[in-house]
Order: structure tokens, then sequence, then C-alpha cells
């Protein structure tokens, strides 16, 4: 059995998304072992130079990879606005596929701060994917996210996804 890791930049202050979160744990708590971590994130300002935001991204990157530093059966999927878009039934069959060859223990996904992920932790990744074209509070994309893992979840116990 996969068990499911977050690995995220920052914290969620919003007591809304932080009730959402919670819910949807327990839910996937039935199925499978999920786990979030978080690593800290920078301090940001509103004008940020380019060099700037490459330091932030660096060094919040340096934090993630420390995490996986010792992870080595670890399917690992950053989320970023360039990745590879699926849709909930395909990702899915991915993710069952994955589970059959056990070859992995873990799928890792990987969250951003507010200014993304630096490449350094994308090419860690063994395959990034992308929720949207459209940008997201990072916050709101652990609830998505949580949703489709609770989904894929569902799907791997029962052959059968919901909602598809």
């Amino acid at each position: 059995m996969l068990k499911y890791r977050i690995l995220c930049v920052g914290k969620v202050k919003e007591s809304f998304y932080r009730d959402q979160i919670q819910e949807y744990l327990d839910a996937i708590r039935k199925y499978h072992p999920i786990q979030i971590i978080e690593v800290d994130d920078e301090k940001t300002k509103e004008d940020l130079s380019e060099a700037e935001r490459a330091k932030i991204l660096d060094v919040e990157g340096d934090r993630i990879l420390r995490v996986l530093a010792a992870d080595h059966k670890d399917y690992i999927v950053p989320l970023c606005i360039d990745g590879k878009p699926y849709d909930t039934e395909k990702w899915s069959k991915r993710i069952r596929s994955l589970s059959e060859t056990e070859e992995y223990e873990q799928i890792t996904y990987i969250i951003g701060g507010s200014l993304g992920l630096s490449d350094k932790v994308i090419r860690r990744g063994n395959q990034s994917i992308s929720y949207s074209r459209l940008t997201f509070p990072h916050q709101l994309i652990r609830v998505i996210l949580l949703e489709q893992i609770l989904i894929c979840g569902q799907a791997d116990q029962t052959g059968t996804a919901p909602y598809l």
C-alpha cells in the first residue's frame, strides 16, 4: 500500500483551510497513511528583484531538498504551473500503476510557497504535474491536492474512483 506525503513551504494560517485540510486527512487515513511536512517559508516583499526572488526560491528549495535527501523509494511529484496536466481518472490510473510495481513505497507531493518552486526541486522530482494554468494560493492547493488523493485512494481500494 502506498503512503502519501505532502511537503509544503509555509504554514496554513486561515482556519477555514486548516479545517478542510483536517477533514480530508481524516478521510484519506481510512485508505492510506498520509502526512504533511511543512518547511519554513521566507519573508517576501511586494516588489522583489529577480535576484531576490531567485535567492528566496533557492533557500526554500534547500529546505525541501534536505527533507528529500534520504528518500530512495519515494515517487516525487512537484506541483507547478508548467507541469503535465492530468485529469482525475488518468492520475488515478497512474497512481494505481505505481502501487502495483512496488518500486515506490510513498508518493511525495511538493507544494512551493508564494513564489513557487526552485528549478532544483522540480528537477529532483520524478514527474511534475499541474492542476491548472491558473494561479491559486498555495494553501488552497493543499485542499485541492487532498481531494485528489482521497479520490485516488478510494479508487485504489475499490477499483473505481468516485465521481468518475
